[in-house]
């Protein structure tokens, strides 16, 4: 079972909700700090290990602030992530660019970064080249086809947009070479929100053995395998986070068994998770202003899915608790919904919660990751603000809330 917290007890969080217009989304930095340095200890045995935080899960400077002091790199996949890493201190090789159908120039913005490039694609060499020249370290996304089954998010890779073919890998790695590349990495993305740990130690067994398979093809050693990111949180309740220490120590066996013997120690080990750190300790608060009755009970928020689409998108669970309220004998089964002109604009559907009345404050949990990020303008609404819960327990602004003008600003009318 994972435990639902709230970053402040409900007396706070009422008084909070009374200064502040609501909806906001709130970050917890003690909280984000103590995992990503979790996070560090569980592969503390990987030579120079890293994370490269997924700036598309929480595009904001002050958290990739927090993640450069924790020692975390960015994993960035467009030039204005490129630039919200470089704004902040992240820069070189403590940036992985991924990206797809990229344009021209932003390679030559992730060449000039000296960031790590990662190409998705066999074209995307030429690509590099009109715009750039072949960097002195290149990575490859690996798409290994029918040779593996994608989780339940991500999808079957055979039927996936993105990555080389496992016909095509070595065949890119000779022709980065024969372009002067020296440094070479290997990449994969497999998976999206999983929470079984044996899928993340498959994908090591994966990586190891393409590692191993282009040394004794083409004489080529990999730096470092970009494991990509995909570890997810426990959404609902009865869900259990993966345990990472496990994961880490079945890895080291791998290592041990495959790596070591094949000669090709020391191999880095690094991965790109956004969701992880970030997703379990982001909220995003609320306020009821109806309470409903059709043919079915309705409590409308003064949130809606521009401000956390996963729900109307994926039918994703987020949970939800009514501060200061507890689920007793008055509990009811309502539909919880915002205020766009959609019928699938709604955080959850046949939810049982407590007696809810218009006024109550609502959370709803782990909207630290592809929450506000995700967030749009349809039906001209407004984005919310986002603060930052600091370590002292004070409250930051480090993102206002979209205003009208703001909304208008790119109109030429």
């Amino acid at each position: 079972m994972s435990e639902k917290k709230l970053p402040l007890d409900a007396k706070s969080l009422f008084a909070l909700a009374q200064e502040l217009p609501t909806p906001f989304h709130l970050y917890d930095e003690k909280a984000i700090r103590e995992h990503a340095r979790a996070f560090k200890r569980a592969f503390a045995w990987v030579p120079d290990f890293k994370n490269y935080y997924a700036v598309k899960a929480c595009p904001n400077p002050h958290v990739l602030s927090i993640m450069k002091e924790e020692g975390f790199g960015a994993d960035c996949s467009s030039l204005p992530e490129l630039e919200l890493a470089r704004s902040v201190g992240i820069v070189g090789e403590d940036i992985m660019f991924t990206s797809n159908d990229t344009p021209d120039e932003e390679f030559k913005a992730a060449y000039d970064l000296k960031a790590v490039i990662n190409l998705d694609d066999v074209t995307h060499i030429d690509a590099l080249l009109r715009s750039a020249r072949m960097p002195e370290l290149i990575s490859f996304r690996y798409n290994p086809g029918p040779d593996r089954t994608g989780n339940a998010i991500i999808g079957n890779p055979v039927e996936a947009k993105y990555g080389v073919t496992t016909d095509q890998l070595a065949g890119c790695y000779r022709r980065a070479r024969d372009l002067g590349a020296t440094r070479f990495a290997l990449h994969t993305m497999v998976a999206s929100n999983e929470l079984d740990g044996t899928y993340i130690v498959e994908t090591a067994r994966m990586l190891f053995s393409q590692a191993i398979r282009l040394y004794r093809e083409l004489g080529i050693r990999l730096e470092f395998v970009n494991m990509g990111g995909g570890i997810g949180i426990p959404y609902r309740p009865d869900q259990e986070p993966m345990d990472l220490t496990w994961v880490s120590s079945e890895i080291e066996k791998l290592y041990r068994s495959m790596i070591i013997p094949a000669g090709l120690d020391p191999l880095r080990i690094v991965f790109e998770c956004g969701r992880m750190v970030t997703g379990p300790f982001g909220y995003l608060v609320s306020r009821v202003r109806h309470v409903t009755e059709k043919y079915k009970k309705y409590v409308g928020l003064d949130a809606s899915m521009a401000n956390l689409m996963r729900p109307a998108l994926y039918g994703a669970y987020h949970h939800i608790t009514v501060v200061g309220k507890e689920v007793d004998a008055d509990a009811q089964v309502y539909d919880v919904t915002g205020s766009l002109c959609e019928n699938n604009d709604k955080f959850a559907i046949d939810r049982r919660l407590p007696k809810v009345e218009p006024g109550d404050v609502v959370v709803i949990h782990d909207a630290g990751a592809h929450g506000h990020a995700m967030g749009f303008n349809y039906n001209a609404k407004l984005r919310s603000a986002e603060y930052l819960l600091q370590e002292d327990g004070s409250v930051r602004m480090i993102r206002r809330a979209e205003t009208m003008d703001d909304l208008f600003a790119t109109l030429r009318f």
